[in-house]
C-alpha cells in the first residue's frame, strides 16, 4: 500500500490545515463550547463547500469517489484543532452505514443531502451493555401491518444532539440478525436526550417508544445490518485514530514551545537533559501510533475480515493508549499551566480519555482480540 500523498490528496489536507488555523482558534472553540454549541451551522457549511463531507462517498451519490485515505487526512487535521462539529459520527460513522447497507436507491435518496450538508444522520447502535460494540443488541423491532414498532434506548449517539434521522439497530422479529431502520428524529414516541461530553463534545442518548416506521424505512436487507456495522465502526476508528494522532502531532509542537520558551535558573527548561528524553519518548509513542493507523488502513484495504477485525481492535488499543500518555505527558511538561481550562493542552488530553471510550475501550479491544486469537487456535487444534 502506497502511504505517500498525491497532488489531490496533499491539497484536501492542507486545505483542512488552513480551515482550522485561520478559522478554528482555541479562543473560537472556547466560545462555542460556553454556548453550548453542538455544530456551528458556518463551519458544517464550509465542510461542505469543501467537499470534505462528500470526500470517501460515491461518486453516484453526489460525493467525490474518495478513499478511507481522504477520510483519514480530514480526520488528522481536525484532530489537530479539536474540532467539536460531528464530522466523525454524520460524515464518517452514519455515512459509511448507509454506504454498506443501503440500496442504490436509498443511496441516491440519502447520500447527495448528506454530502451538501442539507441533512445530518447519525447511528444509534451503542447500548449500555454493548458498550460501544455493535453486538448485543437489545432494541426491538416488532412486526407491524405497515412495517416495524421501536423499543429500546440506545446510548452515546455521536452526532446525535442535531441529526435530523438516525439509523437504528434492532433485533426484528421476522427476520434474523440485526435489521437497520431510518427514524425521523421527529418521529411519536421518540425522545432525545444531548448529553455533553469530557471534551466539549456533545452525544445523544435516545429512547424509543413504540416508534412506528414503515417497511421502506428499513435499511438495506433485514437482519442483514451487522456487516454493514462493522464496516462503519472499522471506518470510524481509523478517522478516531488519525483524530488523535494529529492530537498528539500538535501538543508535542505545543510543549516542545513552551519548553524552548519557558526558563528556570536562568536557562530555558528544554535544554534540561531529562526533559529532552521525555520529549523523545513522546514522539516514539506518537510515531508507533502513526504506523498503527497506517497498519489499519493496510488491513482493511486487503485482509480478510477476521484478519481486519483483529487489527480493528489493535489500533483501537494502540492508538488510544498512546494519546493518552502523549497527551498527558503534555500536561506534566507544562506543569501547573496545563492543568488550566483556560490553557490549550489539557484539552488534548480530554479528547483522548473521551476516544478511548468510543467504539469500545482499550482494554475491551484487547480482550476481544486475544478471545478471537483463541478461537483461531482452538480451531487449528480441532482440524489437527
Amino acid at each position: 500500500m502506497n502511504f505517500t500523498l498525491n497532488a489531490e490528496q496533499q491539497l484536501l489536507q492542507d486545505s483542512v490545515r488552513r480551515f482550522v488555523d485561520k478559522d478554528y482558534s482555541f479562543e473560537s472553540r472556547t466560545a462555542l463550547i460556553k454556548a453550548r454549541s453542538t455544530c456551528s451551522a458556518a463551519h458544517w457549511q464550509t465542510f461542505a463547500d469543501n467537499g470534505w463531507l462528500a470526500a470517501a462517498l460515491p461518486e453516484s451519490c453526489g460525493g467525490l469517489d474518495g478513499s478511507l485515505t481522504e477520510t483519514i487526512l480530514i480526520a488528522g487535521e481536525l484532530g489537530r484543532g479539536l474540532v467539536v462539529e460531528p464530522f466523525l459520527g454524520c460524515a464518517v460513522l452514519a455515512a459509511q452505514t448507509i454506504v454498506a447497507a443501503a440500496t442504490q436507491a436509498q443511496r441516491e435518496q440519502w447520500l447527495p443531502a448528506l454530502a451538501d450538508g442539507s441533512r445530518k444522520f447519525a447511528l444509534a447502535y451503542s447500548e449500555a451493555q454493548s458498550r460501544g460494540f455493535p453486538e448485543p443488541v437489545e432494541a426491538i423491532a416488532a412486526a407491524t401491518p405497515e412495517g416495524y414498532a421501536l423499543t429500546g434506548r440506545k446510548t452515546l449517539v455521536l452526532g446525535g444532539a442535531d441529526a435530523d434521522s438516525f439509523i437504528v439497530s434492532a433485533r426484528a422479529q421476522d427476520a434474523d440478525g440485526i435489521t437497520l431502520v431510518l427514524v425521523p428524529a421527529d418521529a411519536p414516541g421518540l425522545s432525545r436526550r444531548t448529553l455533553p461530553l469530557h471534551d466539549g463534545s456533545f452525544a445523544a442518548e435516545l429512547t424509543f417508544d413504540s416508534v412506528r416506521v414503515t417497511r421502506d424505512a428499513v435499511v438495506g436487507v433485514p437482519g442483514q445490518g451487522l456487516m454493514a456495522l462493522q464496516h462503519a465502526l472499522a471506518h470510524a476508528t481509523a478517522a478516531l485514530g488519525a483524530e488523535l494522532v494529529g492530537a498528539m502531532e500538535k501538543s508535542l509542537e505545543i510543549t516542545a514551545e513552551y519548553l524552548k520558551m519557558r526558563k528556570q535558573f536562568g536557562v530555558p527548561i528544554g535544554s534540561f537533559q531529562a526533559l529532552q528524553h521525555r520529549l523523545a519518548d513522546m514522539a516514539g509513542e506518537m510515531e508507533l501510533a502513526r504506523s498503527m493507523l497506517y497498519a489499519l488502513l493496510a488491513s482493511l484495504e486487503n485482509d480478510d475480515a477476521p484478519a481486519r477485525a483483529r487489527t480493528v481492535s489493535q489500533a483501537k488499543s494502540v492508538i488510544g493508549r498512546a494519546a493518552r500518555f502523549v497527551c498527558g505527558q503534555a500536561i506534566q511538561l507544562h506543569g501547573g499551566i496545563g492543568m488550566t481550562e483556560e490553557y490549550q493542552v489539557g484539552h488534548y488530553y480530554k479528547r483522548a480519555v473521551v476516544a478511548d471510550v468510543l467504539f469500545g475501550s482499550s482494554d475491551q479491544h484487547d480482550a476481544a482480540c486475544a478471545a478471537q486469537l483463541q478461537n483461531e487456535l482452538l480451531q487449528k487444534d480441532n482440524q489437527a
